[in-house]
């Protein structure tokens, strides 16, 4: 039998279904979102840093967080992109703008769409709010989009 060098590749789709657990951190920050429209971001009781989304365990320093901060949802716009591509996963139709937001008292951003607003109109240091979904499922998009502040 002659053994061979030959790769062979097999292009063919997946759909595998699965339930994903947020974990208790992560679980108490969607459950504030989706019942009292709260932004909840985790504070490290060693060296301050304040997380956005929370965590269960610093970063910079490796310790167990557990103190839990409020933030008003108002934050600054640190970075966006234009995505023009479409794919099933998105959350909205294409052309859509996603950025990323350092809220007030967070010291990380967070990834999210920008809403009400053109591309022309945004600049990097903008304020911005939080526009919440009418009907909240305990899901991220319970936050529709960010929005300039008016």
């Amino acid at each position: 039998m002659k053994q061979t060098d030959e790769i062979l590749v097999f292009k063919q789709v997946l759909q595998v279904p699965f339930e994903y657990s947020a974990g208790p951190v992560v679980s108490k920050f969607l459950v504030a979102l989706r019942d009292e429209k709260k932004i909840l971001a985790i504070k490290c009781a060693k060296c301050g840093l304040v997380y956005l989304p929370p965590r269960s365990t610093c970063a910079k320093c490796s310790a167990p967080m557990a103190d839990w901060v409020e933030l008003s949802g108002r934050g600054t716009l640190e970075t966006f992109t234009v995505v023009h591509y479409p794919e099933p996963v998105q959350p909205m139709k294409t052309p859509y703008i996603l950025g990323v937001v350092k809220l007030d008292g967070a010291d990380t951003g967070l990834p999210h769409l920008i809403g009400e607003a053109e591309e022309k109109d945004l600049k990097v240091g903008m304020k911005l709010e939080p526009v919440f979904q009418e009907n909240r499922t305990g899901h991220i998009l319970d936050i529709k989009y960010f929005r300039p502040l008016k």
